[in-house]
């Protein structure tokens, strides 16, 4: 805690600070409670555009920016990020697949695509894969740095013009004949919310109950769908229809 009559420095005045001893310090204690993100994208542009936009807004550090999915899986532990962002297109083993590894290997870990690619097959597949949303590279960087926040607070942030492509395949999606994993109505509305980005917090509010209640529930629901987390169970209930 800082001493009365002082504040945290800004990284703006982290930068104005006059030895690197100094900066160090304060670099060090400014960042300890920073979203930590790391960036996987092949294009040198865009990696350098995104590390600067996440270091010098308030609460963010970048702690790794790699070219390729093969680079992140040798250096991503020493990073220890709490997103990650990750372009689909890369050279070597794409996107999508290198999501799969690194929910394997992490599977506490919140998975964000960012990509040009909007077409069906590509969304389903990552969202299967493990990614806990998807936005587009237009995205404005205020609507990409809330969606890093959204994403950390349990919820699944998506462009709007994937979030309709996502309904669509909902809708389209045929089912397998038969289907029964006994979800009780309230889990089956919440299962709805979680489709629809809820998070935690939100889903609490939407139904009028406590977050622990929401964790009791979705406990069931994973046990129940046989998942280990939100994107699974999201995953699995667009594939199965579970929910209208």
């Amino acid at each position: 805690m800082p001493a009365a009559g002082h504040t945290i420095l800004s990284r703006t005045e982290i930068i104005m600070l006059d030895t690197p001893e100094t900066f160090f310090k304060m670099e060090t204690s400014s960042l300890e409670n920073d979203i930590k993100v790391a960036i996987i994208e092949d294009r040198r542009e865009i990696r350098d555009g995104l590390s600067a936009m996440i270091n010098f807004t308030d609460g963010f550090s970048c702690v790794g920016s790699y070219r390729s999915m093969e680079e992140a899986l040798h250096q991503i532990d020493r990073a220890q990020p709490d997103v990650v962002l990750s372009d689909i297109g890369l050279p070597g083993m794409d996107g999508i697949e290198g999501v799969k590894i690194l929910k394997e290997k992490y599977p506490s870990l919140t998975i964000l695509m960012l990509s040009v690619y909007d077409d069906n097959e590509r969304i389903f597949d990552a969202l299967c894969a493990g990614a806990t949303g998807y936005l587009l590279k237009k995205t404005p960087p205020a609507q990409l740095m809330d969606s890093l926040r959204d994403a950390m607070n349990g919820g699944s942030p998506m462009s709007p013009e994937i979030a309709r492509k996502v309904v669509t395949l909902f809708r389209d999606f045929r089912p397998p004949e038969r289907v029964d994993y006994d979800l009780t109505p309230h889990e089956l509305r919440l299962l709805k919310l979680l489709v629809e980005g809820h998070s935690y917090k939100t889903a609490a509010l939407e139904l009028n109950v406590t977050v622990n209640t929401i964790s009791f529930h979705l406990k069931s629901i994973y046990e129940k769908l046989q998942v280990h987390s939100k994107s699974e169970a999201v995953a699995k209930a667009l594939q199965h229809r579970l929910v209208k």
